[in-house]
């Protein structure tokens, strides 16, 4: 695996790693068949978990736990797609939007677990390189991708507040890729949450009274 930590090339000055170009890329392939509803988002993303772990295990051992959570909630993902699309007349899941007790809950969890997070990584520094705002990204990632696994369009937001955050700090901390891709997520961001808005308002329109289904 320390191959995937070699220099993959240099662009502008900024040294791109394998592992963090691979990594992101298969992440930002699982966020554009998210945007589809394909149910291949979560094997994607849950390989690119595997390959940041295996980067990651035995020298930044932070990094690579914060990965295995990732392939946890992937695998979550793929539970909840598979189960709520066997039976949909398109197989893919129905967007919608969260019920006002589901948002507190996420807002909640997400602020708790910023905190927590942050706490541990302060109380260890080698778990991270910049606890507060390594936790707030770390943390709503995994709210991002559990919104994402209940098909709510609320994902997408959590996905936007996650890149606000991300993209200076990825490229403050010579992870050069990740923020590149960082800001190609928030293109697709923004264009996956239209797609998913829409269709969350077509599923919840009342069909017409003798109309055909």
């Amino acid at each position: 695996m320390n191959s995937l930590n070699s220099e993959a090339f240099t662009v502008l000055d900024q040294h791109i790693l394998w592992s963090d170009m691979i990594g992101n890329i298969l992440g930002l392939t699982a966020l554009a068949l998210g945007w589809r509803r394909s149910l291949w988002s979560w094997p994607v993303q849950f390989l690119s978990g595997l390959i940041l772990f295996g980067a990651f295990y035995g020298h930044l051992t932070g990094s690579a736990g914060k990965q295995a959570v990732v392939m946890a909630v992937a695998l979550y993902g793929w539970w909840q797609w598979k189960r709520h699309t066997d039976g949909s007349a398109d197989r893919h899941i129905t967007p919608r939007f969260a019920t006002g007790r589901e948002r507190a809950a996420m807002l909640g969890a997400a602020a708790l677990g910023t905190v927590a997070v942050a706490l541990l990584f302060t109380a260890y520094p080698s778990l991270s390189w910049d606890p507060w705002p390594d936790a707030y990204i770390f943390v709503g990632t995994v709210v991002a991708m559990y919104a994402q696994a209940r098909g709510m369009v609320e994902f997408w937001f959590a996905w936007l507040l996650v890149d606000l955050v991300g993209v200076p700090l990825n490229f403050a901390n010579g992870y050069a890729f990740s923020g590149f891709v960082y800001v190609i997520y928030g293109a697709l961001v923004l264009w996956g949450m239209r797609d998913w808005w829409l269709r969350s308002r077509r599923g919840a329109r009342p069909a017409l009274e003798g109309a055909p289904a």
